[in-house]
């Protein structure tokens, strides 16, 4: 009776295992499967922070605050703000660096999953020790036992498995100049080579009645500098075109010189 108390699982318990392990299914498939590197990420961050809640809701409260902390808090966000930063797109992801690796991951994938298949196939449950027993001295405490004496070669194997896949990413993504760089005079005397570009570009709102990054530097006839605007902001239409209004001040600019240079002088007046 004892063992089929402790084998026993609350309503509670199965409603929350069914309902987070399918949302956890998920988001591991979906880890593999988006196109996006920060997709990925995000997919990822959210099954690691179910497994967090497993972790917890089993007694292992060290396991899961390190879950949180350490894993998704720490490690995923650090990933994912390296992602964002150097701009990651759908072309770059599913561009190959290395010539056969998806072969190569599909059968490391397989192999591992006949490896866990075949674990877990063999595994055999006489009795259930229970959490009474698992943290008798403390839930540090019995971790720290059981990773330290019955499991330290795979700790041991886990954390060089980590350190490698760290110095790997930093090898790939690392790029070596092999070329001195260009001083700003020699870069001045290929664009006069080239042709394009010699004086510096017109700043916003040049000859306009704005300064604004969003409006358009206007050419002395009025019309719009495409060079003056960021390609962004032209992108999603954020840009206030102020043409007309210049043509009207231009035109009245016009017309007060005009009647400026007709307008008699006082001493023709008085003549």
């Amino acid at each position: 009776m004892s063992t089929l108390a402790a084998a026993t699982t609350s309503t509670g318990e199965a409603v929350q295992f069914w309902i987070l392990g399918t949302v956890a299914v998920l988001g591991a498939l979906c880890t593999i499967l988006m196109r996006r590197a920060v997709h990925s990420a995000l997919c990822l961050a959210g099954t690691m922070i179910i497994l967090a809640v497993f972790y917890l809701a089993n007694g292992a409260y060290f396991l899961g605050i390190v879950q949180i902390v350490v894993y998704t808090g720490a490690i995923m966000m650090l990933f994912l703000f390296v992602v964002m930063l150097i701009g990651v797109s759908a072309a770059d992801s599913l561009k190959e660096t290395i010539k056969g690796q998806r072969w190569l991951a599909a059968l490391c994938g397989i192999g591992f999953g006949v490896l866990l298949i075949a674990g877990i196939g063999n595994a055999s449950l006489t009795e259930f020790s229970g959490l009474t027993r698992a943290n008798s001295g403390g839930n540090v405490e019995g971790l720290a036992t059981l990773i330290f004496t019955k499991y330290v070669f795979a700790f041991e194997i886990t954390g060089a498995l980590l350190i490698t896949a760290a110095v790997g990413a930093m090898v790939l993504t690392h790029r070596e100049r092999t070329e001195r760089a260009k001083t700003q005079r020699e870069l001045s005397e290929q664009r006069i080579r080239d042709g394009v570009h010699l004086p510096p570009l017109p700043a916003p709102g040049v000859y306009a009645r704005h300064n604004a990054v969003d409006i358009a530097g206007l050419l002395p006839d009025g019309s719009p500098s495409e060079l003056t605007v960021n390609k962004t902001l032209r992108a999603r239409g954020q840009i206030r075109d102020v043409s007309s209004e210049a043509l009207n001040d231009l035109k009245a600019l016009e017309q007060r010189s005009t009647e400026r240079l007709e307008r008699p002088t006082s001493e023709e007046a008085s003549k």
